[in-house]
């Protein structure tokens, strides 16, 4: 026996097995000039060859139903990325021509990069058959069904052109390395890579390399599963954006007179100028400086029904804080946070001015380095203020693991402080198993905590099996003391310990089934108070999920509660819960009929007891696509929760209507109207952009509110709460 030929197999499958066996690809020089016009008929593309194309929904490793080609080549300046996307010319399916609208009926193309290839972070740029740009950012490795991983508000400066001919359809990207961070050893870049195409009306994903569907459909996106590339001979650049805006328009608001005893209309004209400035420091490192920050052009957020006794989360859709987003990440369980985006320039659902700010993020050695501070304006309720975060991480012990530290500052000109500082680290332990380690303290001058106190600490332990396919689970401890208070974090309770969450079993179906995967599992949480071990809250919930080879996909599930309150619970002032302890059962599910149609809906209910009442709970979210130019999408919620034994009841309904509208890719229009029964609130947001290159914006924005019950308290309230119309001009000067 070749002991030595034994050994080296066993090795090799255990790099295999461990996801370290992977050969390099070295990508190809483009050889003469470029021409972007989605047709591939330089010589430079006719001088490489292109890489493979496999199946991977609905069945992993098949060849594709149509012929695919992937191709990418680079030059000192450019990253070159195409397609041949054979097919039918009608079926074709391209929906949009608006920026970062992926049209989940549409047929898309492009590819994820995993820049540092550190296996758990990469940049994606797609179009669709119209050409129109589709770029965004991924983190945690596209782990959790939360979709907390993908950032679409995430935007760089790149090009795209597509052509439709008798065979299908075509693309060329042209990525400037100007706009990529990345690390170069001596002109040696690592990069990760992967290429999708999907074919719509098949529900069909085409990738390279071949991917495993043991993590379900967001397999396909994960870095860990990319092609490692190289590029010899390259060199990052050191890009200087700079960005000024004109802002000028026209506030309304309705104040209440006393002399007049009414409300009366006060117009208030607004002038406003800033600057933003990007900055390559060096190779990796990018420093972004802003003055004088707005934001008047970012969408209205999506009004939200609240039925617990805890606040509500809303995602940064705010570009300034999107590159490289992911470095900020301290993670507590969605979407408890230890840095919290949304704490800055931001006071009760209003703006609170930004003087100035200064972020840097990228790489230092094996660092992943980010830095941010801002400073805010003095408003009427809070005091101006200075914030700071610091973030560390670098890789340790394999290709699969972290460990990490971050800090927080909150300092008020009034004297007050609020300090947080934490160690966090993720490890793959075998194969698809992962412990995740959270710890951190906050100081502040109300609690003048110490190091050694656990009333101001957070910990949180969690051990979770990646996969949808077998025995899966995520099992987690965590602890939150009495004064733990991240000033710049996010916190949903304090002061309990929490034991869950998720422990099931999956199913991948055979090629001849209806059906992708499908698990069976039980998700439940418990939270003890840390005074006296008492229990706060009980959840477990036994659930089927199933995704079918449609893009149908729907969720049953049974659920038992327990809730102990320790004060009275007001859903409003006519409908609220007395103090006390409470055990109720509801049935849910949903069904989400196939998002590859010019039609689709999504259909929730959950019904059952509710505390000491009953409880009903309707959603529709509909979608329509009327053609390229044109599209619908609604959601309605209607919650009705009866107190028969006290004779009281709530009803609460939010309903939303959004028509997008866009003529080519430099133009398009939005209208959003929102309808919050609870908050007696019609709100309008109309934002209309002509966007004729990356970095240069043209923006009408449009914002009023009416109130919908005028008679709730003593005196009349005017028919609109407010109005705002602004216009922005923003021209980014690069060199």
């Amino acid at each position: 026996m070749n002991w030595r030929l034994l050994f080296c197999t066993l090795f090799w499958m255990l790099l295999s097995f461990m996801g370290l066996a992977q050969k390099p690809i070295g990508i190809s020089r483009f050889a003469g000039e470029f021409k972007l016009d989605g047709v591939m008929d330089e010589a430079g593309w006719k001088s490489i060859n292109s890489f493979p194309a496999f199946m991977h929904i609905p069945t992993v490793g098949d060849n594709p139903s149509e012929r695919t080609e992937f191709w990418m080549a680079y030059d000192n300046n450019f990253l070159y990325v195409a397609g041949n996307m054979y097919d039918d010319p009608k079926g074709v399916q391209g929906y949009s021509f608006k920026r970062d609208d992926g049209a989940g009926n549409a047929d898309w193309f492009g590819i994820n990069l995993d820049t540092f290839r550190d296996r758990e972070n990469c940049l994606s740029f797609f179009t669709l058959p119209t050409g129109n740009r589709y770029d965004f950012a991924i983190s945690k490795d596209a782990q959790g069904n939360d979709g907390s991983w993908v950032n679409f508000s995430w935007n760089t400066f790149w090009d795209v052109a597509v052509s439709r001919h008798a065979e299908g359809w075509s693309a060329e990207f042209r990525i400037p390395f100007s706009t990529l961070r990345f690390q170069d050893q001596n002109g040696r870049v690592v990069m990760g890579l992967t290429f999708v195409r999907r074919i719509s009306r098949k529900n069909e994903m085409i990738t390279f390399p071949r991917i495993s569907n043991q993590w379900g459909e967001q397999s396909f996106w994960k870095p860990s599963q990319s092609q490692e590339i190289v590029f010899e001979g390259l060199f990052s650049k050191k890009p200087l954006y700079v960005t000024p805006y004109l802002l000028s328009g026209l506030e309304q608001q309705n104040s209440f007179s006393q002399a007049k005893k009414s409300y009366q209309k006060n117009n208030k004209p607004t002038y406003n100028a800033g600057l933003d400035l990007k900055y390559g420091l060096t190779s990796n490192l990018t420093l972004d400086l802003t003055f004088n920050t707005d934001f008047a052009q970012v969408e209205a957020d999506d009004q939200q029904i609240n039925l617990t006794r805890f606040s509500l989360f809303f995602p940064e859709k705010r570009l300034f804080f999107q590159e490289r987003a992911s470095i900020f990440d301290f993670d507590f369980g969605n979407p408890n946070q230890l840095f919290y985006s949304r704490r800055i320039g931001l006071h009760n659902g209003e703006q609170v001015p930004i003087l100035a700010g200064a972020r840097l993020v990228g790489r230092a050695g094996k660092w992943d380095l980010g830095f941010m501070n801002m400073q805010t304006r003095h408003i009427a309720s809070l005091p101006a203020e200075n914030m700071g975060v610091l973030r560390m991480r670098r890789q340790v012990i394999n290709q699969n693991s972290y460990v990490g530290l971050m800090t927080t500052s909150r300092l008020g000109m009034d004297g007050s402080y609020n300090l947080a500082y934490g160690l966090d680290g993720i490890f793959r332990v075998i194969g698809q198993d992962f412990l995740q380690v959270n710890w951190a303290q906050t100081f502040d001058r109300e609690n003048n905590s110490n190091p050694d106190a656990l009333s101001n600490s957070r910990v949180r332990l969690q051990w979770e099996r990646r996969t949808i396919k077998g025995l899966g689970y995520n099992l987690t401890y965590s602890r939150a003391g009495e004064d733990y208070d991240p000033g710049l974090g996010f916190e949903f309770r304090n002061n309990y310990t929490r034991v869950g969450d998720r422990v099931f079993y999956g199913w991948i179906p055979k090629k001849e089934s209806r059906l992708l995967n499908h698990q069976l599992g039980v998700t439940g949480y418990m939270f003890l108070n840390n005074n006296d071990g008492s229990t706060q809250s009980v959840e477990v919930a036994p659930t089927w999920d199933v995704s079918f080879k449609s893009n149908a996909s729907a969720q049953a599930k049974t659920v038992y509660s327990f809730e102990s309150l320790s004060d009275t619970f007001y859903l409003s002032d006519q409908a609220y819960i007395l103090q006390g302890n409470y055990h109720f059962y509801s049935l849910s599910g949903f069904y989400q009929t196939p998002s590859v149609k010019m039609v689709n809906t999504r259909i929730s209910l959950e019904t059952g007891s509710f505390y000491d009442g009953q409880r009903v709970s309707v959603g529709v979210v509909p979608s329509w696509t009327l053609s390229r130019f044109f599209g619908l999408s609604g959601f309605i919620q209607w919650n009705k929760v009866k107190f028969s034994s006290r004779q009281q009841e709530y009803k609460a309904i939010i309903s939303r209507l959004k028509a997008s509208v866009s003529l080519n890719v430099k133009l398009s229009a939005d209208a959003f109207i929102q309808y919050n029964s609870d908050a007696n609130l019609i709100s309008t947001n109309f934002r209309f952009r002509y966007n004729p290159r990356e970095g240069t914006d043209l923006f009408l924005v449009v914002n009023q509110g009416n109130n919908t019950n005028r008679y709730r308290l003593d005196q009349e309230l005017p028919i609109m709460s407010g109005r705002t119309i602004l216009v922005k001009y923003t021209y980014t000067f690069v060199r």
